[in-house]
């Protein structure tokens, strides 16, 4: 049996890339406020809805994670990634220069990536199934600014950006306010951490195509559809590394062989301190 998230990403390439791999253009209607999200919900109605046997379920409200879950109708085994995994949408854009935006780090806002996640069942007992994380750049398509196309495209196992789910759970769970601020005591500070991590649309050889990182290395044998293009290598300090397999449809790959990526992801330039907010400079002088 094919795993969700191969089946994912072949409708995915299907709907976004000709046989050629030139990016197709769609529709999209316009975004309604913040929290709307149409490109969700045209994932979700229009291409992952398509995947037969699968039920594609997207999340009940805004501000909730993951984005997507397509799982079987029957799910005895929650982190078997041929009857369900959850499906976390990031949308990016191209710079001026014609580079994908945040190359070295995006915002997770609240909630870190991770290899497994959790979820609810219908009487609200968590389960924990594995998530897969879809990297998008989204821009107009060229001469026909009404129509939008995905340029580049990376569905990617959530182990690639984070295997830690102690840190998952201990940033999702529930956190200490910190109540009765400011003057009158009306004031609140949430505490709400906000998170960065990779962006795996900043590594050169995904741009401008449609890649599957998985953790299955044989995936290729068992989808003919598929073949190995890359082998990816992240270090984990003295403990080695881990390698994930990079997968694209077999028309996208005619007489090229694997190439070995070491720590392909930019590397982002840390400090600890946080930096001042936007700061209002007035062209004048203050007189002492």
């Amino acid at each position: 049996m094919t795993d969700l998230p191969t089946l994912a990403f072949l409708a995915l390439r299907k709907r976004f890339f000709d046989e050629g791999g030139r990016s197709l253009s769609f529709d999209l209607r316009a975004k309604l406020n913040t929290q709307d999200d149409p490109l969700d919900e045209f994932l979700a109605q229009d291409v992952l809805a398509a995947v037969p046997g699968v039920s594609c379920c997207p999340a009940p409200g805004p501000l909730v994670a993951p984005d997507i879950v397509l799982h079987r109708s029957t799910v005895s085994r929650a982190e078997d990634l041929r009857q369900i995994v959850g499906v976390e949408v990031k949308k990016l854009e191209r710079t001026a220069q014609g580079r994908v935006a945040r190359a070295t780090g995006l915002d997770y806002n609240t909630t870190p990536p991770c290899g497994r996640i959790r979820v609810y069942d219908e009487d609200v007992v968590p389960i924990h199934i594995r998530a897969f994380y879809l990297f998008v750049c989204l821009e107009p398509a060229p001469g026909d600014g009404s129509r939008m196309i995905v340029s580049a495209l990376a569905l990617v196992d959530g182990n690639v950006l984070n295997e830690d789910f102690d840190l998952y759970l201990a940033v999702t769970g529930e956190r200490e306010k910190r109540i009765g601020l400011g003057t009158f005591a009306d004031g609140a500070d949430r505490t709400r951490p906000m998170l960065i991590f990779g962006n795996p649309l900043g590594i050169r050889e995904f741009d401008h195509a449609a890649t599957l990182v998985h953790s299955d290395h044989a995936l290729a044998d068992s989808s003919a559809k598929l073949k190995k293009a890359y082998v990816l290598k992240r270090s984990v300090g003295e403990r080695g590394c881990r390698e994930f397999p990079c997968y694209r449809t077999s028309s996208d790959l005619e007489g090229r062989s694997v190439t070995t990526l070491i720590d392909p992801f930019p590397k982002p330039a840390r400090d600890t301190r946080t930096r001042p907010r936007g700061r209002f400079i007035l062209s004048l002088r203050t007189v002492s």
